[in-house]
């Protein structure tokens, strides 16, 4: 019954987060912690406006067949559940004013009340070399977080990663942040 629950959950994430452009087809990742050494993630070629129980994998810590099948970026889910508590979902998303005011940025400063409230100033994170950065980033990003005290990273080009307690605050979280990217690019325009 819990499952069927993440599963109900994880459907009106990705259906709510591919509206907004943040997954593309076959492109970002969700999942759900159902418990301490579980989740519960999209498969590889999974279509975000339209997830099924079919397009949705439990991984267990212990590498199995079931991991062939996962999303690329199953590593860094787990990675961030065995080592942050409060992670119960995780999303990878390519939140488009979000990654490309990323490209010229080394900072996100919100000017606008509730990305200045929520965030602050948030460091964006150069990987610098892509070749390899699948094999860095569940750690990496990982780190940064820990390191950073914050649940929400930013990747220079590439997209955001971020984790919370509730689906709810783990979509707030990303469209605010966007939301604050789109108001910083208008403000140049309009400036």
């Amino acid at each position: 019954m819990e499952i069927e629950k993440h599963i109900e959950t994880i459907q009106k994430l990705s259906l709510s987060m591919f509206r907004k452009n943040f997954f593309g087809i076959f492109h970002g990742s969700v999942s759900a912690k159902i418990a301490q050494n579980k989740f519960l993630i999209n498969k590889k070629y999974a279509i975000f406006d339209n997830i099924t129980k079919n397009d949705l994998v439990v991984l267990y810590d212990k590498k199995d067949y079931r991991w062939n099948e996962a999303s690329i970026d199953s590593e860094i889910h787990l990675n961030i559940y065995k080592n942050i508590f409060e992670a119960k979902y995780i999303a990878f998303a390519m939140s488009p004013y979000t990654v490309s005011y990323s490209l010229n940025h080394s900072y996100i400063m919100p000017k606008d009340f509730f990305g200045e409230e929520k965030f602050g100033k948030i460091k964006i994170y150069d990987p610098k070399n892509f070749d390899d950065w699948y094999e860095r980033a569940p750690y990496e990003i990982c780190n940064h977080m820990i390191n950073e005290k914050t649940n929400i990273m930013i990747i220079k080009g590439y997209g955001v990663v971020a984790y919370s307690r509730t689906a709810q605050e783990l979509v707030k979280d990303i469209a605010l942040l966007d939301n604050s990217c789109k108001i910083l690019q208008y403000e140049k325009i309009y400036s």
